[in-house]
Formats: structure tokens, sequence, C-alpha cells
């Protein structure tokens, strides 16, 4: 398995020296040698990262044994994100550490267990928000009027099967007829009474 160092600048005219050198020396005292480089240049705020999305694709898959960056805003977009991110990282037992911020959540640091568990409420908090948020607009939502869900199709057949019906024909006959379960032409069928 590989250690993962990831680096990011905001632009495309700054340059990732200062951090690959911090980044490739820290892993050196380390004696971390099979190394995997993920860089990107673009701001932290895009929605989408490839080379994160790569990192993330190659932890899943278990190519990974630690992330290895220079500082948590380098990685996360938002607190949200980074919560999240740190969360899914702790399930796959993949540490975090960030060089300059002495940030190292590896089991075997009783510091780092600490930050974690931080870290993971941090997230939890988080979800409930979002969560909450979401709640709250659907009750908004339905408050109005709104109708929520998957929209109906038995609306749209209704006047076939009835026609059908009236022709004198019955609901296997209808069903087969219009191609649909025996079920829907008698739910139709029933609405319509």
């Amino acid at each position: 398995m590989d250690t993962a160092v990831y680096m990011r600048v905001s632009t495309k005219d700054q340059k990732l020296d200062s951090q690959e050198l911090e980044l490739k020396r820290y892993c050196k005292m380390r004696g971390w040698k099979n190394t995997a480089f993920y860089s990107e240049k673009m701001s932290g705020a895009s929605t989408t990262r490839p080379e994160l999305d790569r990192l993330v694709r190659d932890m899943r898959a278990g190519k990974i044994e630690r992330l290895v960056c220079f500082k948590l805003d380098r990685v996360g977009r938002s607190l949200t994100h980074l919560a999240l991110l740190v969360d899914e990282m702790a399930r796959l037992k993949v540490p975090l550490i960030c060089t300059t911020q002495g940030i190292d959540t590896s089991e075997s640091n009783p510091c780092g267990k600490f930050q974690l568990a931080v870290l993971m409420a941090v997230a939890e908090f988080e979800r409930e928000i979002i969560k909450e948020r979401v709640n709250a607009g659907l009750a908004a939502a339905r408050e109005r009027g709104v109708k929520l869900g998957r929209p109906g199709t038995l609306a749209a057949k209704r006047g076939n099967v009835l026609k059908l019906k009236k022709r004198g024909l019955g609901v296997r006959a209808i069903a087969r007829e219009l191609r649909m379960p025996v079920s829907s032409v008698g739910k139709v069928l029933s609405m319509a009474s």
C-alpha cells in the first residue's frame, strides 16, 4: 500500500514546490518509501477536484495506507466536506497526517485519537444540521402544497383504462393490452368509481 501525498494550491500561477519539499522530507523522515503523489492547482472551493476524487477512489480500493498533506485546508473545501472526508477515512482506517499542524489521526497516537474524536463530533454535528435543514425545507414545501416524490404514472393511463373497460374488457385483458400490472389497472378503476 502507498502513502498518499496530497498537495494543492489555489491558482495556476502558484507553485507546489514548498509543499512538495516539506511532504517529501516528512515521508523520508518517517521511512515511507512507497508514496503516491496527488497534486492540483485549483480553488479549494471547487466542487470537484479530479486528483482528490482519484485519491478517494484509491482509498476505497484499499490502495492507501495513510494520507499526508501540508495543512487541513489543502484537503477539505469546507468544514463539512473535511469532516465527511475524515469520517470516511476513519471508517477505512486511513489516518490523516497534516505535517505543519501536528495533526496525526493514527490509532497508535493518543493525541491523534483525540483529534479524530473532535473531527468526528464535528462531522456528526454537520450531518445533523444538514438533515435538519433538509427536513425543514421538505416541511415548508409540503406546507406550500408542493407534491413531493416521484410523479404518479397512473393518471396518464386513466383514459385508456376507462376506454377499454367501457368496451367490456376485464382487468387482466386491459393489463395485457396496455402492458400494465393488473394491480395498477385495478387501482385506476377503483379511483374512477
